[in-house]
Order: structure tokens, then sequence, then C-alpha cells
């Protein structure tokens, strides 16, 4: 018997404005992806006190503005999704593709209608789409004319394309997910609340208006989505790295007890439980700020209070080591975090340190603390790969790295954990959100193109395609080893 429940949601999962491409095709508006420069200095350019999202079009053509073409290619690439078996895909709606300004009253009808082809052609193929309504690419007229998530008007402006989008596909799509890693803002508020230094992101007050607005904007998502249907699901999305005390000190016990709080629960706490944890109080104190400073309404805490989210959707590549007692530690640069490195882990090419047992850690964490089912929806690893002449491409390196996740995850069910699903990251090759690249591949599909924009855009399966396809259909670890054939370039029947 597999140790995975029967209806494990297996699949993999993408965002909008790493794939998509069709830049301003159908109506589509800026976002800020598109102001974003490629490459592994682009959050340093962001930034610098100057930065102000101007899109220098000779620069930043590529990335964003191309993806890998799903657009155009979207039949395909759900094709190949349908071959592997999955069950389920995460993948987001492009906030810009239906209100291109992000305040107009009324959407942009082309948009829907590309969603609605998207969504269509997962259900032809039995495959669940598991929607994020705002993942990464803010409407950029909203970041410049407004300042991003920490001006209140974005819950009303949010609310009406939740509500837009949750009213059109209540019938076809159960699983939703308000933000993605919203908790990430407290190292990046660039991508999840559309902040930079010029519109006051070093400033952390805007950081925690900004996230009081969107833990109202998401009850308010939720709020709509049980409203419509009693069977939607809405879950929130963070970014969760296992975090370690480096030793038994006390001190660095206590330092990683607040690391937790106030990175991996905080976001959770209020979004799960329907309120502001306690900590809070220390947690504002750090930056000179009260709970009294925030414009916060009794009102809106009714609100969280009475629309908690259903399940906790989260991504984990990495865990961390807090040292407070070193003044000079070894670190990493892993995941745009950092953080003390950890001697008993190897890291991937991009310094993220590999830990599969701190995934079977964080599920009981979670689950533990919050006694609501959890998904996995970003989990892989980020590498080099190197195909030969026919672009075929021996991942062995990702199917041992995706083959221990999974067995930590075995683990976690057999420790009682609810776990619904499994939807690994970059289930096919796309721009990489921190650094802007295509040479970071994390997909068991490999797109023909370079960090240059050059290529042809073909696909072609890798190994661990063909292994991640045997998982699924053992609804766990493969039972047998399976040779993958050799059948590239792909020879798909769009007819």
């Amino acid at each position: 018997m597999s140790a995975f429940p029967e209806g494990f949601l297996w699949g993999g999962a993408t965002a909008a404005n790493q794939l998509e491409g069709g830049y301003q095709e159908g109506g589509r508006g800026l976002s800020i992806a598109d102001a974003l420069p490629g490459g592994k200095e682009r959050f340093a350019i962001v930034s610098q006190p100057d930065f102000d999202w101007t899109i220098d079009e000779a620069k930043y053509t590529y990335p964003n503005h191309l993806g890998i073409d799903f657009y155009h290619r979207y039949k395909e690439d759900i094709a190949l999704f349908a071959e592997m078996g999955f069950k389920c895909y995460r993948f987001s709606i492009a906030w810009s593709r239906v209100f291109p300004n992000g305040d107009e009253t009324e959407p942009n009808e082309a948009g829907l209608k590309f969603y609605d082809d998207v969504i269509d052609e997962c259900l032809a193929h039995d495959i669940q789409p598991v929607i994020t309504i705002s993942h990464y690419e803010l409407p950029l007229n909203l970041a410049k004319k407004y300042g991003g998530w920490k001006n209140h008007y974005l819950i009303e402006f949010y609310e009406r394309f939740a509500r837009t989008v949750l009213t059109r596909y209540a019938d076809k799509v159960k699983y939703w997910m308000t933000f993605n890693e919203i908790n990430s803002a407290a190292h990046f508020p660039v991508m999840g609340q559309g902040m930079v230094p010029s519109t006051g992101a070093n400033d952390k007050k805007n950081v925690f208006q900004a996230w009081h607005n969107q833990f109202v904007a998401s009850a308010k998502a939720v709020k709509i989505a049980h409203e419509l249907r009693k069977n939607l699901q809405v879950g929130c999305m963070i970014l969760y790295a296992t975090s370690y005390s480096y030793d038994s000190n006390p001190v660095n016990q206590l330092a990683n007890l607040q690391q937790n709080q106030d990175f991996n629960y905080f976001c959770g706490d209020v979004q799960v439980r329907g309120e502001y944890p306690a900590y809070t109080k220390r947690l504002l104190a750090q930056y000179d700020l009260k709970f009294e400073d925030l414009q916060i309404t009794d009102g809106e805490l009714a609100l969280l209070k009475q629309y908690p989210v259903d399940y906790i959707g989260f991504s984990y590549y990495m865990s961390m080591a807090v040292e407070t007692t070193d003044t000079d530690p070894d670190t990493v640069a892993g995941n745009l975090m950092g953080g003390v490195k950890n001697p008993f882990l190897k890291a991937s090419d991009w310094g993220w340190q590999i830990d599969p047992t701190g995934l079977r850690i964080a599920l009981n964490e979670l689950y533990d603390r919050y006694q609501k089912p959890l998904f996995v929806v970003e989990n892989g690893l980020g590498a080099i790969d190197k195909p030969d002449k026919d672009y075929y491409v021996e991942d062995d390196y990702r199917i041992d790295y995706l083959k221990q996740h999974i067995q930590a995850m075995a683990g976690a069910i057999a420790d009682g954990v609810d776990l619904m699903g499994y939807t690994p990251w970059g289930c096919i090759d796309l721009v990489s959100a921190s650094t802007g690249e295509m040479s970071k591949r994390y997909g068991f599909i490999y797109v023909d193109l370079d960090d240059e924009g050059h290529g042809t855009l073909d696909r072609y399966r890798k190994k661990s395609f063909y292994w991640y396809q045997d998982v699924i259909k053992n609804n766990g670890l493969e039972k047998k080893k399976v040779a993958a054939p050799k059948t590239n370039p792909l020879d798909i029947d769009l007819s």
C-alpha cells in the first residue's frame, strides 16, 4: 500500500510572470515583472534608491516579456503534463491580463478568455487547476501610482479581481491560493508587495501595513469563494524555511524560536488562526513600531477572524541555521535570504542548502501548529542542465533531490500529517524569479532557450520526466526501475 492517500494531488507548479510571455497581447497590461531586469543583479538594481519602475525596453524585453511562450504553447505544455499523469496543475492568473492597470472597474474579456482556454484544456486532460490569484505580478500601475500594497486602495482592487476570477471559474476550479509566498516581503518586498526603496520598501511600517492590507484582501477572497460555492478551498501560501539553532547555546535557541515566529509563522498565524499572534508586539518593537501605528480597523480584524483560509500551501526548498554568537560565521546566499552555513548539508549550484529531512520537520511543525490540511506547492532543484545532441538531459541529480523529498513527505504522512498534494516547482523550465535566468532550470521538460533569449523554444522530455511519470502512476516512489525512452524531439499531435 502506498504511503500516499488515494486522490493525492500529484502535479507541478508554475507562475504566469515566469512562463506566459504574450507581452501585451490580448490587452494585457504591464506588471512589475516587466520592469525587472534579467540576470543575477536584478534585485541589487531594484534595491537602489533611485529605481522608479521605469522600463528600459532595450534591456528588459527578455526574460519576462517572453517567458517560455506558454501563452501560445499552453496546449503543448498541458499535453506533456497529462502525459506525466498530473492530477493537478498549479498556475497563476496574471492580474494585468485581467485588469491591465489594476484599478479598472471592468475586466479585460480577452484576458479572461485566455484563462478560459487554459482551464478547459486542463480539465480536458483530467487535470485539476490549482490557481494562485496573485503571484509576484502586481500591475505596474498599482506599484507606480499607488505605491504598492501599503496603499489601502489595493484591497478594493484585489477584491474586484478576486471576485471576477472566482465567479467566472467557481464551477471549474476547486483549489485556490490568495498570495504567493506572502511572507517573502520580510526579505524582498519588491515581489510580493510591489514596493521598492523609492516607494517606501525600506520602512518596515510600510511592509507591515502592506501585509495587513493583504491579510484583509485574502479574507475577502475567502468570503467571496465560500459564498459562491461551499466546496471551494482557498489557501494561503508561505515560503517555509525550516530553521535550526546552530548549536545548543540557549541564546541561539531563543533566536531560532523568534526566527520561526517572525518569518515562518507570522503570516500563517494571521491567515490561518484569524488573528495577530501575541508576539506581534515583540516583532514590531524590533523596528520601533507599535500595533497602533498601523491603520487597522475593528471591522478588518473581525473579517480576519471570520474568514481564515481552508488549507496551508507552502514552498520548501531549503533550511536555515541561526547563529547569533559568532560575529563572522560562514554564510550561504540561497533563496535571497542568506543565513549561516549548516555544516551537515550540501548546497545546490545557487547556494541553496539541500535538506529533505527539513521538509518532514516543516510538515510536522505546520500541522501541529494549525491542524489544517497542508499542500507542498513548490519544491525543486534549480540546476544547470547539460543536454546531449538530441536535447536529452540525464538529470539524476534532480531525481535524487525529488526522491528524497518525496520520502520525507511519506514520513510526515506516517507521522499523522494531513497532506493534500505535491506540485514541484518549475515542472517545465521557466525564467527564474530570483535571478532572471533560464540556465537555472527546475523542470521535467527542457526548453530550448538561453539566458539571452536565444533558442527555438522547443520542448524536450528529460530523464526526470519519465521518473516522475512512474511516481504518479504508483502514487508514490517507483516500485521498479523504469527505463526512460529517448523520444526527442517531442511528437505531440495537437490536431
